[in-house]
């Protein structure tokens, strides 16, 4: 299929993308707003990231097995019908066990939504496209990551919480329009069996791969997960300068997602996620030395956000590269691997940061970096080699 055809479909899953990592993380900046309506702590509402984010980790393989037999439209349109309604029963909730019910909701339409989008983006293009398909697809989730949480702050001060969670449902909903329009039918993979599912878990290098999304997500988590009290604890930012950081961090995140596609063309998928290693030890150290002065650490957090971009779509190329008939099942269980880690990053900080102070966290974040560097390291050893830049369709740039 050509790329200009295929062009508004891969924006229509884009912006389903952005509206799941918005609706996974605007809690976050709502938990001031959030915890006075419903009478619990901040810190709780802390808890409504993990809730989404366990259900996710645990649903999105079986959601793929349960699902395989489906039309992959039909399979994305059920997601975001679910991550809408999930929206709409969060803002109407009495109280807080009612939200994390609908968290859970919304958690589950993620759950078929995200791999799904990531197999159909990868589908529904040529293969020496696949590479910028995915970049675009996952774009989405870049931007979210970073800028969803000081726009879920800045709505949430004018239309209150509960506006903000119908506005999210509604950003799905037009989602779902967009894709319901554009998208063209893609036929879905052979149903996976257990004996299927058990033969990707073995394919070389496939674990490995896995490991290395999960403990790249652990270690950004175990700082961002608590960035505004990061922030204001390590360099005395205030609430206003949190926001202005973070969106310079997404701004640049969305840079390393665009240039990623372009330095695979180059490096391959295994190279390309080691430069983005580098940058991360690179960021999480100097963040590390750096004096107690927000100037000074500003060009770590750059390296740090021109990293978290960077290394995503290259690693879901390198997974549908490994196994293409069966890219469904690894990028459910990356997406898994994904969301396991921000919820154990984000767990990790805020036990820590009260126990230790700030300074330390982004030293412990080195930690599972370097398990993810030696996952990443015995999936190269364990794959083919990447072929050159003429031989393999997935580096091709047009």
């Amino acid at each position: 299929m050509r790329t200009r055809s295929s062009r508004p479909a891969l924006l229509a899953l884009s912006l389903g993308y952005f509206a799941l990592g918005t609706a996974s993380l605007a809690v976050v900046g709502l938990s001031a707003p959030i915890g006075r309506d419903l009478h619990v702590r901040p810190a709780t509402v802390g808890t409504l990231v993990t809730v989404f984010a366990l259900v996710f980790a645990l649903a999105a393989p079986a959601a793929t097995i349960l699902l395989g037999r489906m039309c992959r439209k039909r399979a994305l349109l059920l997601g975001l019908g679910l991550l809408a309604l999930g929206g709409v029963a969060a803002a109407l909730a009495p109280d807080y066990p009612a939200l994390c019910a609908a968290r859970v909701l919304a958690g589950l339409g993620a759950a078929v939504f995200g791999p799904a989008a990531s197999a159909a983006g990868s589908a529904i293009v040529p293969a020496d496209q696949r590479a910028r398909a995915l970049a675009t697809v996952f774009a989405g989730m870049t931007a979210a990551s970073v800028l969803g949480v000081p726009l879920a702050s800045s709505a949430g001060d004018a239309l209150g919480w509960r506006g903000t969670m119908l506005g999210v449902a509604a950003l799905t909903a037009v989602a779902f329009a967009l894709l319901a329009r554009f998208l063209p039918a893609v036929e879905p993979e052979p149903a996976p069996t257990a004996r299927t599912f058990a033969g990707t878990l073995r394919a070389p290098g496939a674990m490995p791969m896995v490991g290395t999304t999960f403990m790249i997500m652990t270690a950004q988590f175990t700082v961002y997960g608590v960035a505004g009290a990061y922030l204001a604890a390590r360099f005395g930012a205030a609430q206003g300068t949190v926001a202005l950081v973070l969106f310079g961090f997404g701004a640049l995140g969305t840079l390393g997602n665009v240039l990623g596609s372009r330095l695979y063309a180059r490096l391959g998928g295994t190279g390309t996620v080691g430069v983005a290693l580098g940058c991360f030890a690179a960021g999480f150290a100097a963040l590390t030395g750096v004096p107690g002065s927000l100037p000074l650490a500003l060009p770590a957090l750059a390296v740090w956000a021109f990293a978290s971009g960077l290394f995503m779509a290259p690693q879901q190329a390198r997974l549908v590269e490994l196994l293409p008939e069966r890219r469904g099942i690894l990028l459910a269980l990356n997406a898994s691997g994904l969301y396991l880690g921000m919820s154990l990053g984000s767990l990790a900080g805020s036990a820590l940061l009260p126990a230790l102070g700030a300074r330390p966290l982004s030293a412990l974040a080195l930690l599972p970096l370097a398990l993810a560097a030696a996952a990443h390291l015995a999936s190269a050893r364990r794959t083919r080699p990447v072929r050159a830049l003429t031989e393999s369709p997935l580096l091709t740039q047009h």
